[in-house]
């Protein structure tokens, strides 16, 4: 298989066409391990941006194992799938969600999508550059775990939103990813979020003691706490429904910590040009830097 037909230029996109829209603030948010919660809080930190007015696309980027579409209630024609084998542009991928969040869903069940290579992987990373959509901000929810996917879609962001919960193997787990992103990948900032948690206190000390093992032996890696997100019988029946918490029931515990989540995320400035290695929308932050200049 190969994403060579992703990586030609697509007739509808012309340079000026790119440099006409803004650069997109891209949010990565991932786990060490599976079961953390990782896509809930994609689903409803996009859902909660999208209700602040900000122009958000939500991509599914677990390529084997989808779910985001399903935590929406949509019914999409097209996925990834169906982009890698070149039956469908990018643009045809994405459906929209509540409040204009537009989604790019993946499949769930095809075993070839979560074994592409690593020069594949960049291939999606790249084929956002030629989306002609005004956006403010994407969030990429990964898979678990420090596979090639993982690590690119991560090195591809602006931010990494690493997600753990009150276990173990999750703290354990985290900090195993954040050494790889690091060392192999470069990326020296990171975000906590502690979900599923009983109280606020827990969720500072699960952050407290993620930070002690990074401190002693990632020292060039900055952690920054984000927050966290109770345990909630709500989100629960907000999953059963199909919607985000923030939308089925926006006076949860879990609805609105995301909130405030979300609002913190919602002041990160734009970037202000491309760092030189692999990235999302890269064409339009070469445009910003050249404009800068």
């Amino acid at each position: 298989m190969s994403l060579d037909h992703l990586l030609q230029t697509n007739p509808r996109t012309t340079p000026a066409a790119v440099g006409s829209f803004h650069p997109v603030r891209v949010i990565a948010v991932t786990g060490g391990k599976g079961g953390v919660g990782k896509t809930n809080l994609s689903v409803n930190l996009a859902s909660a941006l999208a209700a602040m007015g900000k122009r958000t696309l939500l991509m599914d980027a677990d390529l084997g194992l989808a779910n985001v579409d399903v935590l929406l209630g949509l019914s999409p024609r097209f996925t990834l799938a169906d982009l890698v084998a070149g039956r469908c542009q990018l643009d045809e991928v994405i459906v929209e969600g509540p409040d204009g969040l537009l989604v790019v869903p993946a499949s769930s069940g095809f075993r070839h999508m979560a074994e592409l290579s690593p020069a594949e992987h960049i291939g999606l990373v790249n084929v956002f550059s030629e989306l002609q959509r005004a956006l403010d901000v994407m969030i990429v929810d990964t898979a678990a775990g420090i596979t090639d996917s993982v690590l690119t879609f991560c090195q591809a962001a602006q931010d990494t939103l690493v997600v753990v919960c009150d276990e173990p193997a999750s703290i354990t787990d985290a900090y195993a990813l954040i050494k790889v992103l690091s060392r192999e990948r470069g990326v020296d900032r990171v975000h906590v979020v502690a979900n599923m948690v009983r109280d606020p206190n827990e969720g500072r000390r699960l952050y407290e003691k993620l930070a002690r093992v990074c401190e002693r032996f990632l020292g060039d890696v900055a952690l920054h706490y984000l927050g966290a997100v109770p345990q909630d019988d709500w989100l629960r029946r907000a999953v059963q429904r199909q919607q985000p918490v923030v939308k089925a029931y926006p006076g949860s515990p879990s609805a609105r910590a995301i909130n405030e989540i979300s609002r913190i995320a919602a002041r990160w400035q734009p970037p202000t040009g491309a760092r030189g290695n692999v990235e999302f929308f890269v064409e339009r932050l070469i445009s910003a830097r050249s404009m800068a200049i």
